[in-house]
């Protein structure tokens, strides 16, 4: 029986691939079809500048001020990188995403069956008196 064909893929690195992580993304469909997608950090934001008292021993004292001023209403959402991808791209990745979601989902179901495991007392359902 002969085997079938094969195609072996080799991955190149640039040499400042850094993965970066991610817990959102903003995007939509563009004038000329694609799906362009931005991901981003949404975290608390780092003040521009703080003030504070000084003690008259010299030590740090209080917090004054900060800017920008809405700074306690703020959130930031860092965007490090985005993707644009046309149609049958955006189809397989949507696939493939799919795919890992379930291993995720399967994983999670097995860490807690593990879990529930683990409280179970000795011997078994436990015996109540």
């Amino acid at each position: 029986m002969s085997k079938k064909p094969e195609v072996i893929f080799k991955y190149i690195f640039t040499y400042d691939y850094n993965p970066v992580y991610v817990n959102g993304a903003h995007g939509g469909v563009s004038p000329r079809g694609d799906l362009v997608v931005n991901f981003y950090l949404e975290r608390p934001p780092l003040p521009n500048e703080i003030t504070h008292e000084v003690n008259p021993n010299g030590t740090i004292g209080a917090e004054t001020g900060v800017e920008p001023e809405d700074f306690a209403q703020s959130l930031v959402r860092f965007v490090p990188t985005g993707v644009v991808l046309n149609y049958q791209t955006a189809r397989e990745l949507h696939h493939w995403l799919g795919e890992k979601v379930r291993e995720l989902e399967t994983l999670e179901q097995h860490k807690a069956a593990m879990r529930a495991a683990a409280q179970q007392p000795a011997g078994g359902e436990g015996v109540q008196h």
